[in-house]
């Protein structure tokens, strides 16, 4: 008999299924590109392409995971594939030190170095697990959790400091500080406050974006309540319009079809620093994608054997290395869209492989990415306070789970994880004197927490992560 996994369903239902996955996940999918790409202060139409471009390797990486074309590579189960929010703090750091094309070709060139690094690796990732215990994974995911809320805040209040505000450049590191007086070295650039700082318009259309959204989570059912993250965005978006802060001349210039070209912003640069940067965030990745590909294995009852293991993670990093090529992000298993299959009890992976395919096909229409880029910030900061929150609420479960009565260093772990994470929110000139080159490498404060997590754990603990913890772990997360 065909098992449940492997059941080709009709053409009809699976389109329909397909489409729920899509909208399940299609907010947290155009979430970073729009981040990254605001980040890099590029140009409206380079930011919808980068939107198109997340849209249409979601979908290649989709199919590649769930059909699993070789031995090689797939995992073969129903998996949606999208931009991890763990690679958002780096790139972003990025994107702030080297705006323009110049950083999205940084970006890009350590993203390519990451996805081939990561396919090489992928075999010992799994072997790994036990230096992630859920005390060391759950500590990390609420470390970038805290880490995004900013951008979310940023997205509805504005930035303090605009384009003309008061700042204080140091020529031999090209740090821009917000002190009033000048040190001894420093000159003061000529500045004024940002005006339009904390516009009342702007916060109660984030307002009413984030009540909507808790409205529908409250009282939606089913597939409702799943998507209320994007409901919500629609609804911030008609007010948005009706209020004159949306415009459609973008929307109406993009053509309806058009190829995604590889290098659009010119050849990669392979820096370093960013490639090591990079790499350990694919490794907290595909841990975490081992949890979900176990908790999914479960959840579908097939034996996720070590060979179907490396060849998910495998597939981690060439979804990673495609992402690079095509002008946008690393890749993993949505969990949200797990749940899902949790929810309809269909196990079918071609419903997956049809989400990949309308995935391909969003992306390959410029009208879809240059309306999700038309939209104000304001819209996005109301969802971006649950999106983000809800990753960092996600680590905070995971750690719910944590044994912290009986081995109370577990909470020197996470309080002392946590504090390193908080270091370059509290005090974001702390690097100042610290070698240019190694601040995209502890900008977001992930890869301090990392650093820490892992460490305390193997000093209070030893490495006693294993498989069926890392299991349980996943399937509490939600992206």
């Amino acid at each position: 008999m065909t098992h449940p996994v492997d059941e080709f369903l009709p053409p009809p239902r699976l389109f329909t299924l397909g489409l729920q996955h899509v909208l399940v996940m299609y907010a947290g999918a155009v979430a970073v590109p729009l981040i990254v790409g605001r980040a890099l202060n590029l140009s409206p139409a380079d930011v919808a392409f980068l939107i198109s471009a997340d849209l249409f390797a979601c979908g290649i990486v989709t199919l590649i995971q769930s059909l699993g074309m070789t031995q090689w590579f797939g995992v073969r189960l129903p998996v949606m594939m999208g931009v991890t929010f763990a690679s958002v703090g780096p790139m972003v750091a990025i994107g702030s030190a080297y705006p323009g094309t110049e950083g999205a070709r940084m970006i890009f060139g350590a993203i390519i170095a990451a996805g081939i690094i990561s396919m090489a690796i992928a075999p010992l990732v799994s072997r790994m697990l036990r230096f992630f215990p859920p005390v060391v994974t759950g500590t990390i995911i609420l470390v970038i959790g805290v880490t995004l809320m900013r951008i979310g805040i940023n997205w509805i209040f504005g930035n303090p400091v605009g384009p003309t505000a008061p700042r204080i450049v140091d020529p031999a590191h090209a740090e821009w500080l917000t002190t009033v007086a000048a040190p001894e070295g420093l000159r003061l650039a000529p500045t004024i406050q940002n005006p339009a700082y904390a516009d009342a318009g702007n916060i109660v259309i984030s307002a009413v974006v984030l009540a909507s959204i808790l409205l529908i989570a409250r009282f939606g059912r089913g597939f409702i309540a799943n998507i209320s993250v994007l409901l919500g965005i629609v609804i911030g978006g008609v007010l948005a319009t009706i209020a004159g802060k949306m415009a459609f001349s973008k929307v109406a210039e993009a053509d309806w079809f058009a190829l995604i070209t590889p290098f659009h912003f010119g050849m990669p640069i392979f820096d370093p620093v960013m490639i090591v940067t990079m790499v350990l965030v694919m490794i907290v990745v595909m841990i975490e994608s081992t949890g979900m590909f176990l908790a999914l294995g479960e959840l579908t009852e097939r034996k996720i054997t070590q060979p179907v293991l490396s060849a998910g993670l495998r597939t981690d990093g060439l979804g990673t290395l495609i992402g690079g090529i095509f002008n946008t992000f690393p890749y993993t298993s949505f969990s949200q869209n797990v749940g899902l299959v949790g929810v309809t009890g269909v196990r079918s992976r071609f419903v997956c492989v049809a989400g990949g395919i309308i995935l391909i096909v969003l992306g390959l229409v410029p009208k879809m990415g240059a309306l999700v880029e038309s939209l104000p910030t304001a819209v996005l900061g109301g969802a971006g306070i649950v999106m983000f929150g809800m990753v960092a609420a996600t680590g905070i479960r995971i750690l719910s789970n944590v044994d912290f009565a009986t081995n109370r260093n577990n909470l020197f772990i996470v309080a002392v994880s946590l504090g390193f994470g908080m270091i370059p929110l509290v005090a974001p000139d702390f690097k100042m004197w610290m070698p240019h080159g190694l601040h995209p490498l502890i900008e977001s404060g992930i890869l301090l927490a990392t650093i820490a997590a892992v460490g305390l754990n193997a000093f209070f603990n030893g490495a006693r992560g294993t498989a069926a913890e890392a299991s349980r772990a996943a399937a509490l997360a939600d992206h």
